[in-house]
């Protein structure tokens, strides 16, 4: 217990309230439902590309905090629960929290444009679009640190957001339109948001 205690106190503290917010929202839901029911999200704020250009554009921002089942919002802030931290020791937690939020909504937006496009509608829920837009953001840290950023290269982030979305392309039910936007804007967002920022860039931070 005392391990656990010293674990969460160790953490950045933007970071540790996305996830602690994320786990909130899912441990309500269950309560209330199935969380791996389709229409059960839907009603509960879930993306929708119909719903959504009528007019209901919440569901861009609600749909980051909700996960159909435990192994999907495990695996999604076991990633964010370091790489966040990582990013937020970087750029502070107001930048953080634009990278984060803003890439997650720009992959969602980037997700019901290639839906609307392809005509092909399906409900979407989870955090992943914003966890790439993390690992996007880092991508761009790393490349401006000279190729590395504590422990983090490149290369090894490069090959990590790869390894991601060929995962994604050949399993069901994966949202790679959103993973590839959230790479995308969160690589952009870290652009603007950290043009000109310097100290901070070159310090230890790694995988703790």
């Amino acid at each position: 217990m005392q391990e656990f205690k010293d674990f969460v106190c160790s953490r950045e503290k933007m970071n540790l309230s996305i996830v602690a917010a994320n786990i909130i929202v899912f441990i309500v839901l269950s309560f209330l439902g199935d969380t791996e029911s389709t229409s059960f999200m839907l009603g509960h704020g879930a993306a929708f590309a119909p719903l959504i250009v009528q007019g209901e554009y919440y569901r861009l921002f609600t749909s980051m905090f909700l996960h159909f089942g435990v192994d999907h919002l495990f695996s999604n802030m076991l990633v964010l629960i370091f790489l966040g931290d990582t990013l937020e020791e970087c750029v502070g937690k107001v930048r953080y929290l634009l990278i984060y939020l803003g890439g997650g909504l720009i992959g969602n937006v980037v997700s019901v444009w290639f839906s609307l496009r392809a005509e092909d509608y399906a409900v979407s829920a989870g955090a992943s679009g914003a966890v790439f837009a993390v690992i996007g953001a880092l991508i761009y840290l790393v490349v401006r640190n000279k190729g590395r950023l504590g422990e983090y290269s490149g290369r090894r982030l490069i090959l990590m957001a790869v390894l991601s979305v060929l995962q994604g392309l050949t399993a069901g039910g994966v949202d790679n339109c959103a993973h590839i936007g959230g790479i995308l804007s969160g690589f952009a967002l870290a652009c603007v948001l950290c043009l000109g920022k310097g100290g901070r860039l070159s310090g230890s931070s790694g995988w703790t």
